[in-house]
């Protein structure tokens, strides 16, 4: 069987909202760098392909339209794109994937923040690209006007058009960090101190691009990346009523689509849906886990972390709460559909990512489903991605002369 990528998403002490309450929690540490560089080790040391690390431009909630009053859950962050930098030098071969809002940003500027982390990691960035639906996120910022809606309950016109319209302008935006990440051909830094020539004019292009919502001249400041084009990466829901503009997104722009598969057949489904929509090279399922240790199961840190938050714990992706040997199966079954990894949100951090990195990778690999060690330098190479030409190699179009 062919060997299954792995992630691991990082997000404050945990995905269960009362992991921060957990003995081994570090909440006085998180937002601090040595946190964040421990837990990317943690990962790397279990050979992961790569780690996301959530970002937002509200403060977490359990209510999609806004604060939810709640003082006993981790509230607050540090920005995603700053965290993997900081990561990046700590660490030797893991992918760093933070996560950007792209509603409320500008794609020059996260272009050349992704540019940068590549060469801080010497080829191991990606970026997950996310748009920003909600309206008080919008007032943060106050440039355009979203509509407050409950997720929960189908979607007005006016719904549908705004996210068609968020959706639209996202793809737009990829393509547009895409031709910047391209804007400087490879070698158009010459460094020559004896003629006095740093850079090439001929090898810098002007993208030029005239989109709905985006316009934008080019070229970066920053030189192209080491992978040429970092990883991209996108959460692609299954929306009813959005006539499935999350996949269609993701498929159509990303290099690795992840899905929340709720079984496994949901999971067939999902991947077919996926490439009959785009070409995304990679298609990981989401599943937030808690994992039996010695004298306590996963099902019973689960319902105790369930007690102490007073509420039971619900995600949009699959929760699995087992032994690792049950989560191995599941995985080697699910992967039979179509699935080329998974992206684990461990339920309650360090505990969780420790057993799937001391247990549960073991076990794959013993299974012959996972990598002994590193084989490649980059992201792209762990991944299975070459290194993209430039689309504006040997043309003078937009070049400046």
């Amino acid at each position: 069987m062919t060997h299954l990528h792995l992630a691991v998403a990082l997000d404050g002490a945990g995905w269960h909202p009362a992991a921060w309450r957990e003995p081994s929690a570090r909440p006085d540490e998180l937002f601090t760098a040595g946190y964040w560089v421990d837990l990317a080790r943690s990962a790397e040391r279990g050979l992961a392909d790569l780690i996301t690390i959530e970002d937002s431009f509200g403060l977490q909630s359990t209510d999609f339209r806004g604060p939810d009053g709640h003082n006993d859950h981790v509230r607050g962050r540090l920005d995603a794109v700053q965290i993997a930098a900081r990561v990046a030098p700590a660490t030797h071969h893991i992918g760093l994937v933070p996560t950007a809002l792209v509603t409320h940003t500008e794609p020059f500027h996260v272009s050349k923040a992704i540019a940068t982390l590549d060469y801080v990691s010497r080829g191991r960035a990606g970026v997950r690209t996310q748009i920003s639906p909600r309206a008080v996120d919008g007032d943060h910022v106050g440039r355009r006007y979203i509509p407050d809606f409950d997720p929960a309950e189908p979607p007005t016109p006016e719904v549908v058009e705004v996210v068609d319209e968020l959706f639209d302008e996202a793809g737009e935006y990829v393509e547009v960090i895409r031709r910047l990440w391209d804007s400087w051909e490879d070698g158009a830094e010459i460094r020559d101190a004896a003629t006095g020539r740093f850079v090439d004019r001929n090898r810098l292009h002007h993208i030029d691009f005239h989109g709905r919502h985006l316009s934008v001249k080019g070229p970066s400041i920053t030189p192209r990346p080491p992978q040429g084009q970092p990883v991209v990466a996108a959460l692609a829901h299954a929306a009813p009523g959005l006539r499935n503009r999350p996949i269609r997104f993701a498929a159509g722009h990303a290099d690795l689509v992840l899905v929340t598969p709720y079984d496994r057949a949901d999971a067939v489904d999902l991947v077919g849906a996926v490439h009959r929509a785009g070409p995304a090279a990679h298609v990981f399922a989401d599943i937030v886990t808690f994992l039996d240790r010695p004298g306590e199961t996963g099902a019973e840190r689960r319902a105790r972390l369930d007690a102490l938050d007073g509420n039971e714990f619900g995600s949009d992706a699959y929760v699995f709460a087992g032994s690792v040997a049950a989560l191995a199966d599941l995985l080697a079954d699910w992967q039979r559909t179509g699935l080329s990894g998974f992206r684990l949100r461990p339920g309650a951090l360090p505990d969780d990512l420790n057993l799937i990195v001391d247990s549960l990778v073991p076990e794959l690999q013993a299974r012959g489903l996972r990598r002994r060690s590193y084989e490649a330098d980059t992201l792209r190479g762990l991944l299975g991605l070459a290194r993209p030409e430039n689309r504006y190699a040997a043309t003078t179009q937009g070049a400046l002369v």
